[in-house]
């Protein structure tokens, strides 16, 4: 940043912050943008999780933090699929074979789309990889995580409970 401009740098700053805070935490509820998944066995949209909570995870097979989220949301997907909760995992790499390769050592128990072109990363304003994003039963979105940290894996799965408990107690 020492090429740029003070005025720019001053500017910079704020930007990053704010980008920083949202990806990070609450964000004021929104519908959550529909998209069309092709997954391996066919394409569906995200709508059709209405009615359930839904981890949606952005992610790429070169992202480190990605190796690590994937075997949690494996757990997380089994420990509250019941309850009526589902991970959908949105991979951006250009070239499958790349995705096939992570998927063959990491396999997801959830849904795993396909997005070579970016479209829907485009649509989230996904900052970086690995995003995810929590939407609620109603299809609104409610929080949203840039990286996947270790010491955080707690405090995303008390997210996910908060907002079941939320989605059983208006049933």
């Amino acid at each position: 940043m020492r090429h740029f401009p003070r005025i720019t740098r001053k500017l910079c700053l704020p930007v990053l912050i704010v980008t920083t805070l949202l990806t990070q935490g609450v964000m004021a509820k929104q519908p959550a943008p529909d998209l069309l998944l092709t997954t391996a066995t066919g394409q569906h949209k995200l709508s059709d999780y209405q009615g359930q909570v839904v981890y949606l995870d952005f992610w790429a097979s070169w992202c480190k933090p990605c190796q690590r989220s994937f075997p949690w949301m494996n757990a997380m997907q089994q420990k509250y699929a019941g309850r009526g909760f589902t991970v959908v995992a949105i991979n951006v790499d250009t070239d499958r074979k790349l995705a096939d390769q992570f998927l063959s050592m990491l396999p997801a128990t959830f849904p795993v789309a396909f997005d070579p072109e970016g479209t829907a990363p485009a649509l989230y304003k996904v900052p970086g990889m690995p995003t995810s994003y929590l939407i609620d039963h109603t299809g609104q979105l409610r929080l949203a995580h840039q990286g996947f940290h270790i010491q955080k894996q707690d405090q995303y799965e008390q997210e996910i409970v908060a907002l079941l408990e939320e989605m059983e107690s208006s049933q």
